[in-house]
């Protein structure tokens, strides 16, 4: 929790900065505690707790901008800090495009939670998360002889910030978390190793699913053994939702203002054109209460709303910031999203898989990268062969390879499945004709 003091210590930090040059500025006290556990087997291998205390200053001074951070926040060590900031600043080339954003768009508070922290955070003691941890290897240790190894990761945080800004703006928030992991590698025939993993996340302890972790990351790399490659050529392709956010992302990054302002997005110029199939309609859902990424405000404390980002293939909005808007001179909409979602459809994972007569289910992506500016893409993949709707032989070392702007456009079904693990709430996919390369 921020206290008082800290409160105190921002505002005064932003009256010094105001006084001593600045034409604005926008502050920030920032603290953390996390702590993490991780087994190896059944002996107990790493041990973390670690606390943050840090103010954040962003200076605007005679047209141009510096941002500095401090965990040193007495007032006798801030004056020189801050001093030294402001002088740092005035070396920098002019930007007049750095400025706050315009204060009617501040988020507002009027009493409402999103009821994002967990108040019996630190009631819970190291020796119930060392359990849990523990109990994750214990359910499947010994259970096949073919286990080389397990780990279990356990770790959880509570973060809190109070942001002041010299135009009017002013909140505070917390939040906290909550994460399971396991990973297993298996001996095969083989060189390779079979390997995988299952997690759950949390913003309440309560909620956190606790056992079956390990069996489900078992279950996983059990299936990965006798992984080969399998004839290039154009299969359809499942991706699951632990893998659904992977190639959704890099048309999610082209739609920021920087890449726009830079000429670095294959999405410029393309608002309110068609960028995929029909079948995918994007949302933004910043409000949804417990839930990962959900927030009334972005980082510069712009409110947030729900908005449609992708209307059935139509691309509707892009994140500009209040300096990129500027730079571009167009209306700035939102800096990023907050959570992403997508109209669901209405069959599940299963109904998805035994529809393909044959493609491959992707159960995870192995490198490769993606082209900004062309969207063009090449990633590796893993994951099952399917014949008439059944998972026949597990693959690896193949490639997907395309542009973006194709292969959303070749979706041919979106599940209803998806998880709310992470603030990209997507389920499966169901592609058409995609290139894969193997032998």
């Amino acid at each position: 929790m921020i206290t008082t003091d800290q409160k105190n210590i921002a505002q005064w930090a932003m009256d010094f900065a105001l006084k001593n040059g600045c034409q604005a500025a926008r502050v920030s006290i920032i603290t953390a505690n996390n702590n993490s556990f991780e087994y190896r087997n059944t002996q107990l291998d790493k041990l973390h707790q670690s606390s943050e205390n840090k103010l954040y200053i962003e200076l605007f001074t005679d047209g141009r901008y510096g941002s500095f951070s401090t965990n040193r926040i007495e007032k006798n060590e801030l004056e020189s800090f801050i001093k030294e900031g402001i002088t740092s600043t005035k070396y920098l080339a002019e930007d007049t495009f750095r400025r706050l954003p315009d204060s009617s768009r501040y988020y507002k508070p009027d009493g409402k939670d999103l009821d994002l922290y967990d108040s019996s955070f630190d009631t819970i003691n190291t020796d119930k998360k060392l359990e849990i941890a523990k109990q994750a290897v214990e359910e499947i240790y010994q259970s096949d002889k073919r286990i080389i190894s397990i780990s279990s990761a356990y770790d959880d945080g509570v973060g809190a910030e109070y942001m002041i800004a010299s135009n009017g703006f002013e909140v505070e928030t917390i939040d906290s978390a909550f994460n399971l992991t396991v990973e297993v590698a298996l001996k095969t025939d083989g060189e390779a190793r079979a390997e995988s993993y299952w997690y759950d996340s949390s913003i309440y302890w309560n909620d956190l699913i606790k056992k079956g972790i390990g069996a489900k990351a078992l279950e996983r790399a059990l299936q990965k053994i006798g992984q080969q490659k399998i004839k290039s050529g154009k299969y359809a392709m499942l991706l699951d939702n632990t893998t659904s956010s992977r190639l959704l992302s890099p048309m999610i990054s082209a739609m920021y203002g920087s890449a726009l302002q830079q000429k670095n997005s294959f999405l410029l110029d393309e608002l309110g054109q068609k960028i995929a199939s029909e079948k995918l309609t994007i949302i933004d859902t910043p409000h949804l209460q417990k839930a990962f990424g959900a927030r009334w405000f972005d980082g510069e404390g712009v409110a947030t709303s729900q908005r449609t980002i992708i209307d059935k293939g139509v691309l509707n909005t892009y994140f500009i910031d209040t300096y990129n808007g500027l730079k571009m001179d167009v209306e700035p909409t939102i800096a990023s999203p907050s959570i992403i979602s997508t109209a669901l459809g209405e069959k599940n994972f299963d109904s998805l898989l035994q529809s393909m007569q044959k493609g491959i289910w992707v159960t995870g992506f192995n490198g490769g990268n993606s082209n900004s500016t062309t969207g063009d893409f090449s990633f590796g993949v893993e994951g099952f062969y399917i014949e008439n709707g059944v998972a026949t032989t597990p693959i690896s070392e193949m490639n997907i390879t395309g542009d973006l702007l194709s292969l959303w456009a070749n979706l041919i079904e979106v599940g209803n499945d998806s998880r709310n693990t992470s603030s990209r709430r997507l389920p499966s996919l169901l592609f058409n004709d995609v290139n894969f390369s193997g032998l």
